[in-house]
């Protein structure tokens, strides 16, 4: 089973609409979706539709929660969250005819120290039937500065590997933890490291103890620093649609590899084709299965000299 720890959930609004007329009263909305989102739901989607065991674990509350565990259980998903006082934050997404995609995320609920302390110890038993943990996205406010690190701590006390995808201080404070990958785009890298040149920021992470560093470059693909050694790999072609949910299709496939004990050559492939797929579906958690077919064939891994 692999675990997917989302710990600031969120309900997923998709507008879809011609064209945005900001500042205008009114924009006529063609289509609305809503349902569970959030970077460690995306993930968990993501695994299922590939057919594998997985459980979400996170924070839910309110109207909005309550939305998202009925939606979770409609798409199949097992729902390991905790119910919380407040309310699940709301994330919308605003997706115009163009292609062009417009989000808007709320910061979350205000959690108590005895609702984090519920979640972790769910996820400390889970971890006992579990091969590989995922931790991904934000920290809600409330929640422990450390509250990543302590819940890779709690990986490694139980033989899982982690994969950890955030920012900012949660990303600091969790790649103290030593996961097993760390999973970031350039952004989040450069934000780390203070803008520090790509191999020498996942240096000092690998230095503290990540096994690897795997790093988003948007339509050039992914590359990843590890013991196996340096690897890139891109698509054939640039794919036109929604990129939302994209990074997590990658974090999906990096945990289905490390639970299959795959190469790095080949979990980069995936994360790539898988990624790509994600692209050309409308809604962030899903891909185009056909295309992941197709694309899974057609992706080139190569060990660049320089990064």
């Amino acid at each position: 089973m692999i675990l997917a720890v989302t710990p600031n959930p969120a309900l997923d609004v998709t507008y879809e609409i011609p064209r945005v007329r900001w500042h205008a009263a009114s924009n006529r909305i063609r289509a609305v979706t809503r349902r569970a989102g959030g970077k460690g739901i995306n993930v968990a989607r993501v695994l299922h539709e590939l057919g594998e065991d997985v459980a979400i674990a996170g924070l839910l509350g309110g109207l909005p929660g309550a939305a998202a565990r009925e939606d979770m259980a409609r798409s199949g998903l097992r729902d390991e969250t905790v119910s919380i006082a407040g309310e699940t934050r709301l994330t919308v997404f605003v997706v115009e005819s163009s292609g062009e995609v417009t989000g808007l995320s709320e910061p979350g609920p205000q959690i108590s120290r005895l609702e984090w302390k519920a979640m972790q110890d769910r996820c400390a038993s889970l971890l006992t039937r579990a091969s590989v943990m995922t931790l991904s996205g934000s920290l809600p406010p409330g929640a422990p500065a450390d509250g990543l690190r302590r819940l890779i701590e709690l990986a490694h006390d139980a033989g899982v590997p982690a994969i950890l995808d955030s920012r900012d201080a949660a990303l600091r404070h969790g790649v103290a933890g030593a996961p097993a990958v760390v999973k970031v785009n350039e952004e989040e890298l450069e934000g780390y490291a203070g803008g520090a040149p790509l191999r020498d920021a996942a240096s000092r992470m690998r230095a503290r103890g990540v096994g690897a560093v795997v790093v988003s470059r948007g339509v050039s693909g992914l590359v990843a620093l590890t013991e196996e050694g340096n690897f890139a790999a891109r698509p054939p072609r640039r794919l036109q649609g929604n990129p939302t949910g994209a990074g997590d299709a990658a974090t999906a496939a990096l945990a289905a590899g490390l639970k299959r004990g795959s190469r790095w050559p080949e979990m980069l492939a995936e994360a790539v084709a898988l990624s790509a797929a994600t692209v050309l579906h409308p809604l962030a958690g899903s891909f185009h299965a056909d295309a992941y077919r197709q694309l899974r064939g057609h992706i080139a891994v190569e060990q660049p000299e320089d990064l």
